[in-house]
């Protein structure tokens, strides 16, 4: 069974810095992306940013140059540097694990962690 525990959320000032990290388990994940998405209140579920298996990146327009990516296979895990942070920055941040659509496709995805950015 595959699962996915998010840590590092809290409340920081603006221009502050987070770092949240996704352990994952249930099984070998080399093949898979990672990424992070995040909801605000009353808005739609967004992706944060996106790493591919060969470790290509993807970022949202909104987070380029503030946030950084990373994942260490060996430890099913990844991690998201928020620097930079800014009010609108705040949401509940998803830990995201996409098998490709030739091994099956799926995505699973954590519990959630609260991102709050205010003075």
């Amino acid at each position: 069974q595959v699962q996915l525990v998010e840590s590092g959320g809290g409340l920081v000032q603006p221009g502050g810095s987070l770092r949240l990290s996704c352990a994952v388990s249930g099984s070998s994940f080399t093949i898979y992306g990672m990424g992070w998405y995040r909801q605000a209140p009353g808005k739609q579920r967004e992706l944060v940013a996106f790493i591919g298996a060969g470790g290509a990146t993807t970022y949202a327009d909104s987070v380029k140059g503030r946030f950084t990516i990373s994942r260490d296979s060996a430890k099913n895990t990844q991690t998201l540097q928020m620097d930079y942070l800014k009010p609108e920055d705040t949401a509940v941040y998803y830990c995201n694990l996409h098998r490709p659509y030739w091994a099956g496709g799926a995505d699973y995805w954590g519990q959630g962690t609260q991102v709050t950015v205010s003075s």
